[in-house]
């Protein structure tokens, strides 16, 4: 769990950095409705919850460097007795300042009369314009408010400035705070895959392994961090397969690409299994150069390194794998030069990791790949996909989809895997699924 204090500190690091003449104003996530009065399960929006922790709907966040009665604001729901009943406790105002620290909250009701006067006299609006067309709409009728009264001797903002930037930039560099909250969350999805591979027997369908990981997760007051992948045979090669409603056949492999949420922080982690428990010689090979191109990936993810740098360590591993297997046709440079590892290798080797499955931050400064730096955290993820209709493929290779995923955290030293509990070596798998069975 993160400490009030730790978001003060993010709210207040952030109007360092924008001035005292600017305001910034970030509102809560909506309910999505998913049919008739059904609504999707709540989920705050990632830069409201960053700099926040507030977990409700229907708030604004309101921070005004400089402001003498108060920098911090909260727009929120009043306490409803009524309400309340059928849908929960709420903070109301007294609790977005007694338990989340803000200096000073009003009743979202009243938002409409009390924001413009505090956009009044700030130069510079930062804001996230684009995600919410009806608050971008409330918020320039705001501003447009305050205009209206310049020559009453109003100063309204002049300026419109994305919040991401700097906001996002903030968020890549994780604390030790975060740093545990999403070691819990790793150790929550690793025992989600082990209790997957320890279950899952041929005859079985995707859906009912994807119950097994989906019990783990709730068991621990975890949810998905994204829909999770259950992919057998030929369904691992297709990247964002989601159906998972296969059955599982004696000699595929299963792919499962799934992680788990713990106070909005994610994990993300693929494991690729053979459904019966043991490898077939030619998934073994191909599994063996993914895993070879994960362990180089890995031993660049250090400070002082370019992002880019674990990717392309991972392409040469795989690339010179394909063609000694003659899957390539020619040298392992020609064919890294000529991109042609692309057929069987397509993404990139991983992203950033945190608040969201694929985190802010930007990948590159000035036109150059970022160097990685403590706190940052990646997930590195190569693979290899041979389509079931490869032309030009021998038969014992097609339909064989593997990738192998891992979290990993920029350290001052060597990376540190927040998920190698579960096995990746060939061996150990099929020594775990054999003490299963």
């Amino acid at each position: 769990m993160i400490e009030p204090k730790e978001y003060a500190r993010r709210r207040k690091q952030l109007m360092r950095i924008v001035g005292d003449d600017a305001i910034c104003i970030v509102p809560a996530a909506p309910e999505r409705v998913r049919n008739n009065d059904s609504h999707y399960p709540y989920r705050q929006d990632s830069d409201f919850q960053y700099l926040t922790g507030f977990g409700e709907p229907e708030a604004v966040l309101a921070l005004i460097p400089g402001r003498e009665h108060g920098e911090q604001i909260l727009f929120c729901r009043e306490r409803d007795a009524e309400r309340e009943a059928w849908d929960g406790a709420r903070a109301g105002t007294e609790g977005a300042v007694e338990r989340y620290g803000m200096d000073d909250a009003f009743p979202i009701g009243d938002i409409d009369d009390i924001l413009p006067g505090m956009i009044e006299g700030r130069s510079r609006v930062y804001y996230h314009f684009g995600r919410d067309v009806e608050f971008d709409t409330k918020l320039i009728g705001w501003v447009n408010r305050v205009r209206e009264q310049i020559r009453r001797g109003a100063r309204a903002p002049h300026e419109f400035v994305a919040l991401g930037h700097i906001l996002h930039d903030l968020r890549l560099y994780k604390t030790r705070a975060e740093l545990r909250v999403m070691a819990r969350c790793a150790k929550i999805a690793a025992a989600a895959h082990l209790r997957a591979m320890r279950a899952v027997r041929p005859g079985m369908n995707e859906h009912e392994v994807e119950a097994e990981l989906l019990h783990a997760f709730r068991k621990h007051g975890a949810v998905p961090s994204y829909e999770p992948i259950v992919a057998g045979g030929a369904n691992g090669c297709v990247l964002h397969y989601r159906a998972n409603n296969a059955p599982l056949k004696d000699g595929d492999l299963l792919l499962i690409d799934a992680g788990a949420e713990l106070d909005c922080y994610a994990s993300d982690i693929t494991r690729t299994f053979p459904v019966n428990g043991r490898f077939t010689p030619a998934q073994r090979v191909l599994y063996d150069i993914v895993l070879a191109a994960q362990r180089a990936a890995i031993a660049e993810v250090r400070p002082g390194r370019p992002f880019i740098a674990y990717h392309d360590a991972a392409v040469r591993t795989i690339t010179a794998g394909l063609v000694k297997l003659g899957l390539l046709k020619g040298g392992v440079q020609k064919n890294l030069d000529e991109g042609s590892y692309r057929r069987f290798y397509m993404h990139k080797t991983g992203h950033w990791l945190g608040l969201d499955v694929h985190d802010v931050g930007d990948y590159r400064v000035d036109g150059e790949y970022r160097e990685l730096e403590p706190g940052m955290v990646v997930t590195v993820e190569p693979g290899i996909y041979i389509a079931p209709d490869a032309k030009g493929v021998d038969a014992k290779w097609r339909g064989i989809g593997i990738r192998i995923e891992d979290d990993v955290v920029v350290t001052r030293g060597a990376p540190e895997i927040l998920t190698s509990v579960v096995p990746n070596d060939a061996d150990e798998i099929e020594a775990l699924m054999a003490k299963a069975r």
